[in-house]
């Protein structure tokens, strides 16, 4: 079973890496994710008990005010799929809860700024050195602390009662120690200081789930379907294959289909990242997502709503958070030990310089500062958050990356590997001569090769037999000979078609040689046309740091060269088979930062899984989509050069984030320990460091194509 749940009221990136490290170590639970950033968690579990129960007992043990709710799940075996989806009711609850979640936050807003007047006021009489009494001065900033931050402190109570660390502990610890110290008013504004944090904190937070949710909004919920000539509006995923539907003027495709009446203009941009729209006219297949333009289209369905193309995506953008980069994994086992580490630091400020200089209580406020800096949220919420916002913004620019860790891999590498047919070149085949052999004419050749690549699916087969429209001549006993081509029987003799490394002469001009008997009857020369994005691509790929540029063929040698000389390639090999491309990405690899594979197909998957990221073109394969690493929707290479800056942005603000919010917090740590930082200075380091890092990671999403 897998299963996806929603975890409602979740607001603490640090408790969510807990929770999902005890789920983790609970028996039965594989493959367990929690994305703080859509506050989804996913796992695999092989009972089908109550899994809400067990998933929201082990939340409470850890963080309180979070409910558990079910997404949806997914039986998988080999007789049967059954999907259940509730995710209209969660996205009305989740509505309602962010409106009245708005309204609190307003309201606990409005109580914190006045208390932060009164705790300034408070302060301004004491320094202008006016008698107001202790008593007095205790009672408003304890008013202070409980009507601005109560939730904080029984919370903190909590934690500090289960023996766990965390933002609401360390906060309620120096409050506590402030008070204890007649540090009243300064226990009251780090309450307040800390809640105003926390709220634009969150208000942040919420801002970039939004902004993130709005990139997988490219689905229709609703269908115009037509049934006996009446018109009704249904769910979409109530529509069965075959189905006529109706498009009406700006609406979205709801499902896969074939236009079959009308004519006008597609907007493709939220599936394959193109902003010019396409001309469509009857027997024009149309994918979900897609937005009509000014005329109404009748459609027949293709695909169920469960397998249309923008479900695929939706999909595809949600499972990717879960396969995390190595910066993701690191941050949460920093987060195990840097807490528990710096708390130490701070205790052994707050007694072991006492010892030898000073006063016990002007140490112990030293090492309250530092306890209250040493919060991870910072990192802990910012390095997911720009990983997540990183593969949405790749998807929207028409690329799907299925995780964190081929971002990395992306913007790492400095070698781009091609496959030749349909991804460099358009795939598009056509035959420029035919060369006979041993008395045999031209269209015997054609005949003959045309009868063995019948079966087959390779543009160059495709090609051949698209050529020939004679009479079909009768083979038997096909057999496929691995990258080299066809061998059938032909009047109980053995004829093969296939690629020129069959023989040994360097000199037969063609692409395709055709032996019959053990003799050459024939070659075929076929011709391929470059893309017309291919040039300015491998420009742009050389502009962000590509450094080798290399084109993998079955092809022959010199028509490879011939590509790899119009297009600037820095390296070029044909005449291979499938297992020597994947020698050639091996030695590469060892060459390399990093080595990323493009290929047009399923035949590309052996070398798709050598490389460190490999990409497959379009979405026309379900097999080529589940073997790749990540897929160019838009099925040409024009998305590539922004996939690699989206890539190397992302990298780099996990980075910057995480040197930021980590030098910040040694800085105050150090001054403290120096005696000049202030507890509020710590908060700062905190809730606001955390602000600031989350504002820079939704920097990427507004990332412009090239």
């Amino acid at each position: 079973m897998k299963y996806k749940f929603i975890m409602n009221g979740l607001d603490c990136a640090h408790c969510a890496g807990k929770i999902e490290q005890t789920i983790s170590q609970t028996d039965g639970f594989e493959n367990v994710s929690l994305v703080f950033a859509t506050k989804s968690l996913y796992f695999e579990h092989e009972e089908n008990g109550d899994m809400v129960q067990i998933i929201q007992e082990i939340t409470d043990s850890i963080e309180d005010g979070v409910t558990v709710t079910n997404s949806y799940y997914k039986r998988e075996n080999k007789n049967h799929t059954h999907e259940s989806c509730n995710c209209g009711e969660h996205h009305k609850e989740d509505k309602n809860c962010s409106e009245h979640s708005h309204d609190n936050n307003g309201s606990k807003l409005s109580k914190i700024l006045l208390f932060a007047a009164i705790g300034f006021a408070v302060s301004a009489l004491i320094l202008e050195g006016l008698k107001f009494s202790e008593i007095a001065v205790a009672v408003l900033s304890a008013a202070a602390i409980v009507l601005s931050g109560y939730k904080v402190c029984i919370s903190g109570v909590k934690s500090i009662l289960k023996l766990r660390l965390d933002e609401t502990t360390l906060m309620t610890i120096a409050v506590i120690a402030a008070f204890c110290l007649g540090q009243y008013v300064e226990g009251a504004m780090v309450t307040i200081l800390f809640g105003i944090g926390e709220l634009l904190e969150d208000k942040a937070v919420e801002s970039s789930r939004r902004s993130i949710e709005k990139l997988a909004n490219i689905q229709a919920d609703t269908a115009n379907i037509v049934v006996s000539g009446i018109e009704s509006v249904i769910n979409a995923d109530e529509v069965e294959v075959g189905s006529t539907i109706i498009i009406k003027p700006h609406e979205r495709v709801p499902l896969d289909c074939v236009v079959t009446h009308g004519t006008g203009s597609i907007d493709t941009s939220a599936i394959t990242g193109e902003s010019i729209p396409f001309d469509c006219e009857v027997g024009t297949e149309l994918m979900s997502g897609m937005l009509n333009g000014e005329t109404m289209l009748e459609a027949r369905t293709t695909k169920k709503y469960s397998e249309s193309t923008a479900s695929r995506i939706i999909k595809l953008v949600e499972e990717a958070s879960t396969t995390k980069s190595k910066n993701e994994k690191l941050i949460t086992r920093f987060a195990a030990v840097y807490t528990p580490i710096v708390t130490l630091i701070s205790l052994m400020i707050m007694f072991i310089p006492p010892i030898f200089v000073g006063n016990l209580f002007e140490w112990i406020y030293r090492g309250l500062v530092c306890l209250v800096a040493s919060c991870p949220c910072a990192i802990v919420i910012s390095v997911p958050l720009s990983y997540y916002s990183g593969i949405g913004a790749a998807s929207k620019c028409g690329v799907l990356i299925k995780g964190g860790k081929f971002l990395e891999a992306l913007a790492a590498a400095d070698t781009m590997v091609f496959d030749k047919t349909g991804t460099l070149t358009k795939g598009k085949l056509k035959i420029d001569k035919i060369v006979p052999y041993n008395n045999y004419s031209a269209d015997e050749v054609l005949a003959l090769a045309a009868a063995c690549e019948k079966n087959s699916s390779h543009p160059i087969a495709r090609a051949i037999t698209a050529a020939y429209d004679g009479e079909e001549i009768e083979l038997s006993g096909y057999k496929e000979k691995s990258g080299c081509g066809v061998s059938a029987v032909y009047n109980g003799k053995e004829l093969v078609c296939g690629s020129r490394k069959l023989i040994n002469d360097k000199n037969i001009d063609g692409t395709v040689v055709l032996i019959y008997d053990g003799r050459l009857i024939g070659s075929i020369k076929v011709s391929d046309s470059v893309r017309d994005e291919s040039r300015s691509v491998i420009g742009r790929l050389k502009s962000f740091g590509i450094k080798n540029l290399v084109m993998l063929t079955g092809d022959a040698s010199d028509t490879a060269k011939g590509v790899s000389e119009k297009l600037g390639l820095t390296e070029y090999h044909g005449d291979l088979l499938p297992q020597n491309k994947v020698e050639i990405v091996n030695t590469l690899k060892e060459n390399s930062k990093g080595v990323i594979f493009v290929g047009d197909g399923i035949n590309d998957s052996p070398v798709i899984a050598a490389a460190d990221c490999g990409f497959a073109m379009g979405l026309g394969s379900d097999a080529a989509i589940a073997a790749a690493d990540a897929v160019l929707t838009s099925g040409t290479l024009s998305a590539l050069p922004n996939a690699i800056k989206i890539a190397k942005k992302t990298v780099t603000t996990s980075k910057t984030n995480i040197a930021f919010a980590l030098a910040v917090k040694a800085l105050v740590i150090i001054l403290a320990f120096f005696g000049i930082a202030a507890i509020w200075m710590s908060v700062i380091a905190d809730t606001g460091v955390c602000l600031l890092c989350v504002l820079y990671a939704m920097r990427i999403l507004k990332i412009r194509k090239w």
